[in-house]
């Protein structure tokens, strides 16, 4: 996992069974270096004790919409005005509802309807809820809005059924938003790198070929990528895998291709 060192990410839990992952997310994002703060809703709280997240964080826990210990008692414009980037993880239906509607009930809403930070939203709900209509429409009136939207991936749910719902892993939501953090200078660029061993057939048998395994040409590839490029990686025979993001075409130099 890549660093973020000094990167200022506010985390905001709301209330479902997934709101356990978020101790991880914390734990994983503060390893990459990342300073964390966490909003919780009072749903949030239902489920996991502030105590584990602060403890994780290293910072006070908040959740209180009026807080007089903050700076003149407005602690979601402090909050809004910390944090350069804002992950909703786990994200319930019925507040991803409120943030498309920009409702400020609560502290976490406030903050982010305040805020000029990036935003990355994390849904976790029942397969149904996900699927319903009201749910794809506040979806598409934050992503509309520029707000990403990560997972729900696939699988069997607390309530015993199975299919899209499920907030994705917490390693999973860490990498994008390390990834997002990432300087992107070659973002627009097209390149095209060739890597691994040539073979030039002399007849059905026999050809003319090099030891070259590939990995300076993947390393610049997979550096290319991370900072924005568009990718294009053309590798001979090599047993190396190219990062999803890459578009990759292995063994096409044969002679007879």
């Amino acid at each position: 996992m890549r660093t973020i060192s000094d990167k200022k990410i506010i985390l905001g839990v709301t209330g479902g069974i997934a709101a356990y992952k978020s101790a991880e997310i914390i734990r994983l994002l503060k390893t990459a270096g990342a300073k964390v703060r966490v909003i919780m809703t009072p749903g949030a709280m239902e489920f996991i004790r502030p105590l584990t997240l602060q403890a994780l964080s290293g910072n006070p826990v908040h959740h209180q919409l009026l807080d007089e210990k903050a700076e003149l008692g407005m602690s979601h414009i402090e909050l809004a005005k910390w944090g350069d980037f804002i992950i909703v993880a786990p994200a319930s239906a019925d507040f991803i509802a409120s943030m498309a509607y920009g409702k400020a009930d609560t502290l976490l809403g406030a903050v982010l309807l305040a805020t000029n930070a990036k935003v990355t939203v994390c849904p976790a709900m029942n397969t149904s809820m996900w699927l319903h209509e009201a749910t794809t429409f506040n979806v598409k009136q934050l992503t509309d809005r520029g707000v990403k939207i990560i997972g729900p991936d696939i699988g069997i749910q607390a309530c015993g059924d199975n299919g899209p719902g499920r907030m994705s892993s917490p390693s999973e939501i860490a990498n994008e938003i390390i990834e997002c953090t990432q300087p992107r200078e070659m973002a627009g660029q097209k390149v095209v790198i060739t890597a691994g061993p040539t073979q030039e057939w002399l007849d059905p048998v026999r050809y003319i070929s090099n030891q070259s395994s590939g990995k300076m040409g993947y390393a610049i590839a997979q550096a290319a990528e991370e900072v924005g490029a568009d990718v294009t990686l053309i590798s001979g025979p090599v047993s190396l895998i190219a990062s999803p993001r890459i578009n990759s075409f292995g063994d096409i130099c044969r002679g007879d291709a």
